[in-house]
C-alpha cells in the first residue's frame, strides 16, 4: 500500500503513438497521475475535460499531468482526438503501473462484484515521492481540490 512519502514507483507505458513514457521522464517537475476506469465514458470524459479545460493551471505550477487507463493506445487516440485532449494518456493494458500503484481493486456495480481501475490521483513531487493521494475520486470539484493541493 503506497503512502504519502513513498518514492512514486517508476513504470514506462506507450502513450498513444506508441511512445514510450517514464516517470523518470518528469524528474524536477510536479506530476498529476490520474488513473482512470475507461475511456469515453461519462465520468472520465468528465474529468479528462476538466484536466484539458485547467491544463494552463497545471503548466503555471510547473506540472504535467498525465492519465493512464488499461485501454489500447488505439482507444487512447479516439479518446484524445475527440475531446481535443492536450495531455498524455498512457496505455497500460497489462495493468503493470495499475498495481504497482495499487489501483486495481474489486468493485460492484448493480450487486455484481468485478475487479477494475479505482479512479485515483496520485500527486508526485519534483523528487518522485508521493505528495499526495486522492483515493476514490468524486469527479465533480476533482480539479479544484488537486489544484488547491498543489498550490500548497
Amino acid at each position: 500500500m503506497l503512502k504519502v512519502g513513498d518514492k512514486a514507483p517508476d513504470f514506462t507505458l506507450n502513450d498513444k503513438d506508441g511512445n514510450k513514457v517514464s516517470l523518470k521522464d518528469f524528474k524536477g517537475k510536479k506530476l498529476v497521475l490520474y488513473f482512470y476506469p475507461k475511456d469515453n465514458t461519462s465520468g472520465c470524459t468528465k474529468e479528462a475535460c476538466d484536466f484539458r479545460d485547467n491544463l494552463k493551471s497545471f503548466s503555471k505550477l510547473n506540472a504535467e499531468v498525465i492519465g493512464i487507463s488499461a485501454d489500447s493506445e488505439k482507444s487512447h487516440t479516439s479518446f484524445t482526438e475527440k475531446y481535443n485532449l492536450n495531455f498524455r494518456l498512457l496505455s497500460d493494458p497489462d495493468k503493470d503501473a495499475i498495481q504497482k500503484y495499487d489501483v486495481w481493486k474489486e468493485k460492484s456495480m448493480y450487486g455484481k462484484k468485478y475487479m477494475g481501475i479505482e479512479r485515483t490521483t496520485y500527486l508526485i513531487d519534483e523528487k518522485g515521492k508521493i505528495k499526495k493521494i486522492f483515493n476514490k475520486v468524486k469527479v465533480d470539484d476533482h480539479i479544484s481540490e488537486v489544484l488547491k493541493e498543489m498550490e500548497k
